[in-house]
């Protein structure tokens, strides 16, 4: 099993976790096709609780650590806001939202870009909510990769969902 940036460099060995749950997402389970490629592509709905006080913004991230040409990221929306605590489903793919400013995923289009494993397969979908000490010092459109770099070493504190999804197209 592939590990990503995430979780070697930026979630190890960090204890503190808070809440992320989905009205529609079911933790272990599949995810339904709407939130897909072979669906409506659409962003999901997110609720997290817990968010320790400290916290001066937000991030989610998703990614699939089961991509064959190694960790896929899916959807980096980031300086949200700490007073927020959930996103709906849907989101527009602009980089300023009223959420957050949404980046640049690895498919090189902005905002989310639901899961399309090859047909047959069955990856796994992992949606972070990751509590930061500062505000990000990028503006909206960011690459994924930049705004992993910046969030190194300010992690106070995640929260985790993972999803399944299988390809039938």
């Amino acid at each position: 099993m592939k590990s990503s940036m995430i979780e070697k460099e930026i979630l190890a060995g960090l204890s503190k976790q808070f809440t992320v749950s989905s009205s529609s997402l079911k933790e272990n389970e599949l995810m339904p096709i709407k939130y897909t490629r072979d669906g409506d592509n659409l962003s999901p709905p997110l609720n997290w609780s817990g968010v320790p006080n400290e916290a001066k913004s937000l991030a989610v991230v998703m990614y699939d650590p089961d991509a064959p040409s190694g960790v896929f990221y899916h959807w980096i929306l980031y300086n949200i806001p700490k007073n927020i605590n959930s996103i709906p489903e849907g989101i527009q793919k602009s980089a300023i939202t009223p959420y957050g400013y949404q980046g640049v995923n690895s498919y090189s289009t902005l905002g989310y870009d639901g899961p399309s494993p090859p047909k047959g397969s069955t990856h796994r979908y992992i949606f972070l909510v990751l509590a930061l000490d500062k505000e990000l010092a990028l503006g909206p459109n960011a690459y994924y990769s930049e705004v992993l770099s910046s969030i190194k070493g300010h992690v106070i504190a995640y929260a985790k969902l993972t999803c399944l999804y299988k390809s039938k197209i």
